[in-house]
């Protein structure tokens, strides 16, 4: 069972107050002085801890973006394009269709490469220069791809990121090759691409900045700092729920940290934390079954399949800290169909908000909880989405609308329109 708690004195190993804590065994390690992505003793994963949490006092700067933060996380600044500073979008003709109070959108798509990957990267890229090491790698099903190849890039470092064949969307494939990485399509689904670049970390040949490694995970809890923050700027309060796409659990994970780190340090009640709901599709879905079944582990889907590419994945690595936090705050797990994720998709764009096919995800699956009587009509409800349209154009050409011919003048043009 992982122990998230946040309390204990400061080890002797921590760096100007940053640690690594192991969740399984809470064995302590020095957080820059070797390469790390799991417990030394245990293999349990790891989490960055800080002997001064922040409160939103502490984040009085007045740029918006994932270093406005600073105070939350292990450096002042980052390897940085920048990131962050996403736009918390209104989305009023999906809000009355779905009967809620209040619906918004995070739109996370709007970051440098087109994905929340970015927040992970500026201090997941910046911890790798501190170390020393000189080759970054990741497995990707896209996203983290063209993110790793961009922050790798500005910061001067080799780049290394393994694909499953044939199974990423072309846009994704297409800003790795342009930001110069060595890009290797692997014989097998995502979680064998995370197998072997794990292996490769472990032997030395390069630092791995898939959300195993926790530092990737410390820039995307600066997702949830902003929807707290702009939520409750703008709407009075904290949001009730945040729903989110699931692949990895990495996000899922981030936000129950964010909220955890705040309510330690006294700027935010425990009851306060809104409600983590997980969505996954239908045939990529070991998170909801996990949540379904009671269980505090998931077991591994060997064989996946979605539309959603960038939550195709079986084996989320992330699950032992993101199952609690969906347990903790009340949330739940759902899992939909592509054709929700379609239909979702479409109604985003109705509203001038393009994203991808997994972002969707967020969308149909508020709406299969508010058609079961799980969400209340009177619940404040904030949807992340988390990468943008243009990551897989072939996907939004087939979910929109078919080009119409017509003759070449304008009086054609006018029958046509008429007709």
């Amino acid at each position: 069972m992982s122990n998230l708690e946040l309390t204990g004195a400061e080890p002797a190993c921590a760096d100007d107050g940053v640690w690594l804590s192991c969740i399984e065994c809470g064995e302590a390690f020095a957080p820059f002085d070797d390469v790390r992505y799991t417990c030394d003793d245990c293999d349990g994963l790891l989490e960055a801890r800080y002997s001064d949490l922040p409160t939103w006092e502490d984040f009085d700067n007045d740029q918006w973006s994932v270093w406005r933060y600073s105070a939350a996380l292990p450096f002042e600044e980052g390897v940085s394009l920048p990131e962050g500073g996403t736009p918390l979008h209104e989305v009023p003709r999906l809000e009355d269709d779905l009967g809620l109070d209040r619906l918004r959108v995070k739109h996370e798509g709007m970051n440098p490469t087109g994905s929340f990957k970015d927040r992970g990267m500026t201090v997941g890229v910046r911890v790798a220069k501190e170390i020393g090491v000189g080759r970054l790698a990741c497995a990707s099903t896209g996203n983290t791809s063209a993110a790793l190849a961009a922050y790798g890039a500005r910061g001067g470092m080799e780049t290394l990121v393994l694909l499953p064949a044939g199974k990423v969307a072309a846009g994704k494939v297409a800003q790795a090759s342009l930001h110069g990485a060595r890009i290797l399509e692997v014989d097998g689904n995502f979680d064998t691409c995370l197998d072997i670049v794990q292996d490769l970390a472990g032997m030395g040949e390069a630092y791995l900045l898939n959300s195993l490694n926790p530092f990737r995970l410390e820039g995307q809890k600066t997702i949830g700092l902003e929807i707290l923050e702009q939520f409750r700027d703008e709407e009075g309060g904290y949001p009730d729920r945040i729903a989110l796409p699931v692949g990895n659990a990495g996000n899922t994970a981030a936000l129950y940290k964010c909220f955890r780190e705040l309510v330690q340090a006294g700027a935010m009640d425990e009851s306060e934390m809104p409600k983590l709901t997980g969505v996954q599709a239908e045939h990529s879905a070991p998170m909801v079954e996990a949540i379904e079944k009671g269980w505090d582990h998931i077991e591994r889907w060997d064989d996946v399949e979605t539309r959603a590419t960038a939550i195709r994945i079986g084996n989320p690595v992330n699950a032992p800290k993101a199952l609690p936090g969906i347990r903790a705050t009340g949330g739940t797990a759902v899992a939909v169909s592509d054709e929700e994720i379609t239909e979702a998709q479409r109604d985003l764009a109705g509203e001038g908000v393009g994203v991808e096919p997994a972002s969707a995800a967020s969308i149909a699956g508020v709406r299969k909880l508010r058609h079961e009587g799980e969400i209340d009509a009177d619940e404040r409800v904030v949807c992340l989405t988390t990468g943008h349209l243009l990551k897989d154009p072939d996907a939004a050409a087939e979910a929109g609308e078919d080009p119409e011919p017509v003759p070449g003048d304008t009086e054609g043009v006018l029958d046509h329109l008429g007709s």
